[in-house]
């Protein structure tokens, strides 16, 4: 598995998984259940995860949605 993303916000994280599920790209939330240890208040982030193999794909089709500047590894946005 590989980090496509890794954010604190929820609506970006919904709308990469829509994104992926649309385009048949399995996902994997890492750190999803911190949050009940730190009471949902969003201080640590949630990593969504892909495999290897499909990750090129995930990352382009984020760039094509407009939010390639969230791709894990980004350096030019």
């Amino acid at each position: 598995m590989r980090e496509l993303i890794s954010t604190t916000d929820p609506v970006l994280l919904s709308f990469v998984q829509s994104l992926m599920h649309d385009a048949g790209i399995e996902v994997v939330v890492f750190d999803q259940h911190i949050s009940i240890v730190e009471g949902s208040i969003g201080a640590f982030p949630r990593r969504l995860m892909v495999a290897e193999e499909t990750w090129d794909e995930a990352a382009g089709l984020m760039r094509q949605s407009g939010i390639g500047q969230w791709v894990a590894g980004n350096e030019n946005g």
